[in-house]
């Protein structure tokens, strides 16, 4: 396995900067590592698929993991609020990072995540594929 390691910046959509990252690499199956830093706000789907939930004030990140590669992310977002309680959800566009967001993918380099419609749940699904070394 390899690490790809980037420091996201203020203002940066974190779910758009991971696809973004890994379109540009050419990674075709990562795992999240770490995530450290905060977003300004968040959005976030519940565990039904259906309902967002805006998070419109600064929170640190306190867990981010999931599958990642230039067919599809499925991330995790967990956030700690000023009162340090805390939310989580499946990660949607429109988390914005506050201040920085250091990010560490490790890149399964014989693998490849591929992405097939499910019929017993509804869902495009992950496939996995190992490749030949």
């Amino acid at each position: 396995m390899k690490t790809v390691c980037r420091r996201l910046h203020r203002g940066d959509d974190l779910l758009l900067s991971i696809r973004t990252l890994c379109e540009r690499e050419k990674i075709d199956a990562a795992v999240v590592l770490s995530a450290v830093g905060c977003v300004s706000r968040a959005v976030l789907r519940d565990a039904g698929g259906v309902n967002l939930r805006s998070v419109d004030e600064p929170c640190e990140i306190v867990s981010l993991n999931g599958t990642a590669s230039r067919t599809r992310c499925h991330l995790h977002l967990a956030l700690s609020h000023e009162d340090l309680s805390t939310i989580g959800g499946h990660m949607m566009p429109g988390c914005i990072v506050n201040t920085t967001c250091e990010l560490v993918l490790g890149v399964l380099e014989h693998m490849r995540f591929d992405v097939e419609q499910d019929v017993q749940t509804g869902y495009d699904e992950l496939i996995f594929t190992e490749l030949k070394p």
